[in-house]
């Protein structure tokens, strides 16, 4: 089934439809990412309540806008990876260690428990995995600031 093949709405509890080709309506979709980090508009999977993938997307700018429009939404709504902007402080340059960044929703501070929480992904993008599980993004470690850097670079 491509794009075209069938439509998406929110059900009376906000919850995300998808009707088929065939007239049949899915109940409660997820919408699922194959690479969310390293190639986030592209390879999309829509999935049923039972885990089973209903409908395949090769790239999200090949759907109608209404339906990207949904589908960012929901997303949005179960997606949650702040981007590190600037690092302000480092407790100790040993772990653990409790980092004080600012991210694109705010000032906060986590516990980095091992250097391997720490992940170089392509492109200068870093993953950050907290003490509690909460991801943190640096897009490009390149494009932060001399601080920063020099903080960072202390871990890497």
């Amino acid at each position: 089934m491509n794009s075209a093949d069938f439509q998406l709405e929110r059900d009376g509890f906000g919850r995300l439809v998808l009707v088929d080709t065939h007239g049949k309506r899915h109940e409660g979709v997820a919408p699922v990412r194959a690479f969310p980090i390293a190639a986030p508009e592209e390879g999309l999977s829509l999935v049923g309540q039972d885990g089973h993938e209903l409908v395949w997307v090769d790239a999200l700018t090949d759907l109608p806008p209404a339906q990207r429009a949904l589908i960012d939404e929901e997303l949005a709504a179960r997606e949650f990876v702040p981007e590190i902007q600037r690092l302000k402080a480092v407790s100790t340059f040993s772990t653990p260690s409790i980092w004080t960044v600012q991210t694109d929703r705010g000032e906060t501070e986590f516990v980095l428990k091992t250097e391997e929480d720490i992940r170089r992904l392509k492109n200068g993008t870093l993953l950050i995995t907290s003490g509690e599980g909460v991801h943190f993004m640096v897009r490009d470690a390149k494009a932060l600031d001399r601080a920063s850097k020099r903080l960072l670079e202390r871990f890497l």
